[in-house]
């Protein structure tokens, strides 16, 4: 496979869907509330204490895949421009929001 068969728009989308789905089962593993403002970039920062369940190889893991979905969309970006990529992000969240629910929102506070 060549270069340009290799980077399609369905190339990327498919490998983005890959690493997000993995994103969100290790976010469930771990109780992390990837959906809640600011929880990525703690645990990028390796902060586990977002984390509602201690599991350290599993949070290592999510830190991991999250710096690659970073690091697949900078690329993604160089390849497809920003608004192609921000389409296929979108599209991938929706494909995978019935899989995941609400699983990755913040934990209600209300009683």
């Amino acid at each position: 496979m060549d270069h340009e068969e290799r980077f399609t728009a369905s190339h990327w989308e498919e490998l983005l869907q890959e690493i997000d789905l993995e994103v969100d089962q290790m976010a469930i593993v771990c109780q992390v509330p990837l959906a809640a403002p600011g929880v990525a970039e703690r645990v990028l920062s390796n902060d586990g204490f977002v984390a509602g369940h201690d599991n350290p190889a599993a949070f290592k893991k999510l830190r991991g895949l999250l710096a690659m979905h970073y690091a697949v969309t900078r690329q993604m970006v160089g390849e497809l421009g920003g608004d192609a990529t921000a389409a296929i992000a979108e599209h991938v969240r929706q494909h995978l929001a019935p899989r995941i629910g609400h699983q990755l929102d913040a934990p209600r506070t209300d009683s």
